[in-house]
Protein backbone atom coordinates (compact mmCIF):
# COMPACT_ATOMS: atom_id res chain seq x y z
CA UNK A 1 0.00 0.00 0.00
CA UNK A 2 1.34 3.67 -0.99
CA UNK A 3 1.00 6.13 1.75
CA UNK A 4 1.82 9.55 1.02
CA UNK A 5 4.17 11.07 3.42
CA UNK A 6 1.91 14.54 3.68
CA UNK A 7 -1.84 14.29 4.67
CA UNK A 8 -3.94 17.08 5.33
CA UNK A 9 -6.48 15.78 8.16
CA UNK A 10 -8.33 16.69 11.35
CA UNK A 11 -5.90 17.65 14.10
CA UNK A 12 -7.74 16.92 17.78
CA UNK A 13 -4.90 19.64 19.46
CA UNK A 14 -6.11 22.23 16.71
CA UNK A 15 -9.12 21.68 16.29
CA UNK A 16 -9.17 21.62 12.64
CA UNK A 17 -7.52 20.10 9.73
CA UNK A 18 -4.20 21.09 8.81
CA UNK A 19 -1.07 19.34 7.04
CA UNK A 20 0.21 16.17 8.69
CA UNK A 21 3.60 14.61 8.55
CA UNK A 22 2.99 10.92 8.52
CA UNK A 23 5.42 8.01 10.01
CA UNK A 24 4.46 4.04 10.98
CA UNK A 25 4.40 3.33 14.45
CA UNK A 26 7.05 0.93 15.59
CA UNK A 27 6.76 -1.35 19.22
CA UNK A 28 8.64 -0.33 21.65
CA UNK A 29 10.60 -2.15 23.80
CA UNK A 30 8.92 -3.50 27.26
CA UNK A 31 9.32 -1.71 30.21
CA UNK A 32 11.66 -4.37 32.49
CA UNK A 33 10.09 -3.26 35.59
CA UNK A 34 6.24 -3.59 35.36
CA UNK A 35 4.65 -6.46 36.38
CA UNK A 36 3.95 -8.51 33.39
CA UNK A 37 7.82 -8.30 32.82
CA UNK A 38 8.47 -9.36 36.31
CA UNK A 39 5.58 -12.03 35.72
CA UNK A 40 7.18 -13.27 32.71
CA UNK A 41 11.17 -13.28 33.56
CA UNK A 42 9.92 -15.37 36.53
CA UNK A 43 8.55 -18.11 34.91
CA UNK A 44 11.01 -18.46 32.24
CA UNK A 45 14.25 -18.39 34.48
CA UNK A 46 15.11 -21.73 35.04
CA UNK A 47 14.61 -25.39 33.12
CA UNK A 48 11.53 -25.74 30.88
CA UNK A 49 10.69 -24.32 27.92
CA UNK A 50 7.93 -20.93 27.16
CA UNK A 51 4.73 -20.35 29.90
CA UNK A 52 2.40 -20.82 27.36
CA UNK A 53 2.19 -23.08 24.40
CA UNK A 54 2.99 -21.66 20.82
CA UNK A 55 0.32 -20.93 18.11
CA UNK A 56 0.48 -23.80 15.73
CA UNK A 57 -0.58 -21.86 12.75
CA UNK A 58 -1.36 -17.98 11.63
CA UNK A 59 -5.19 -17.53 9.97
CA UNK A 60 -4.20 -13.85 9.58
CA UNK A 61 -1.42 -13.05 6.53
CA UNK A 62 -1.37 -9.57 7.30
CA UNK A 63 -0.17 -7.38 10.04
CA UNK A 64 -2.03 -4.33 11.37
CA UNK A 65 -0.58 -0.74 10.49
CA UNK A 66 -0.60 2.05 13.01
CA UNK A 67 0.44 5.85 11.25
CA UNK A 68 1.65 8.16 13.17
CA UNK A 69 0.20 11.99 12.30
CA UNK A 70 2.51 14.88 13.04
CA UNK A 71 0.64 17.97 12.92
CA UNK A 72 2.59 20.58 10.93
CA UNK A 73 0.77 23.64 12.72
CA UNK A 74 1.30 22.89 16.44
CA UNK A 75 3.79 20.06 16.32
CA UNK A 76 1.50 17.43 18.12
CA UNK A 77 1.46 13.99 17.23
CA UNK A 78 -1.43 11.74 17.82
CA UNK A 79 -2.58 7.99 15.54
CA UNK A 80 -4.40 6.81 12.87
CA UNK A 81 -6.69 4.08 13.60
CA UNK A 82 -4.76 0.71 12.28
CA UNK A 83 -5.68 -1.01 9.06
CA UNK A 84 -4.61 -4.30 7.71
CA UNK A 85 -1.62 -4.14 5.45
CA UNK A 86 0.92 -6.58 4.36
CA UNK A 87 3.60 -3.70 3.08
CA UNK A 88 3.57 -0.14 3.36
CA UNK A 89 5.16 2.27 1.67
CA UNK A 90 5.54 6.05 1.98
CA UNK A 91 6.11 8.38 -0.83
CA UNK A 92 5.76 11.96 -2.13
Amino acid sequence: MIIPKKLRTYCPSCRKHTEHGVSQLKKRSARPLSWGQRQFGRVTSGYGSQPRSEQKKFTKTAKKVVLMLKCKVCGKSHPHRGFRAKSVKFEE
